[in-house]
């Protein structure tokens, strides 16, 4: 199938697709007489564990180690699950991250009067911050 048709049905972009390849997530695809990319349906199952990898949130990297060990029918299990503790775990700080982030915006709504009178509380927070001086 051709990079269109490849595209529609895993649910990707032309141009994804052809990043993944550029970067070496995706073999090279075969060439038709014309130039034309061509797909395989394992090709096609490539880029569903790709997405669905990216989906869950893994880096490329990740993502890059995951489909070598994929590939590997001899690897152990433990390393794949090591890769997923690990990617929980950045999950879980990146939630910490953002929990604290929301809960200081909401106490700076939460202090603001929203009336038509300049002073506000947000504004003088986010000018309060840590800059450069050059």
């Amino acid at each position: 199938m051709n990079i269109g048709q490849a595209a529609r049905r895993s649910g990707l972009s032309a141009k994804m697709i052809r990043y993944y390849e550029s970067i070496g997530l995706l073999k090279p695809a075969n060439r038709s007489d014309s130039g034309y990319r061509l797909y395989s349906d394992d090709d096609l199952h490539t880029l569903a564990f790709i997405k669905r990898s990216r989906d869950l949130g893994f880096s490329l990297d990740e993502v890059g180690k995951l489909l070598t060990l994929w590939q590997d029918r001899q690897r152990a299990s433990g390393d794949v699950k090591a890769l997923a503790r690990q990617h929980i775990e950045e999950l879980n700080q990146k939630i910490r991250e953002l929990t604290g982030l929301r809960d200081t915006l909401h106490e700076l709504v939460q202090s603001c009067q929203g009336d038509h009178r300049p002073d506000c509380p947000i504004l003088k927070d986010l000018e309060s911050g840590p800059y450069c001086a050059h």
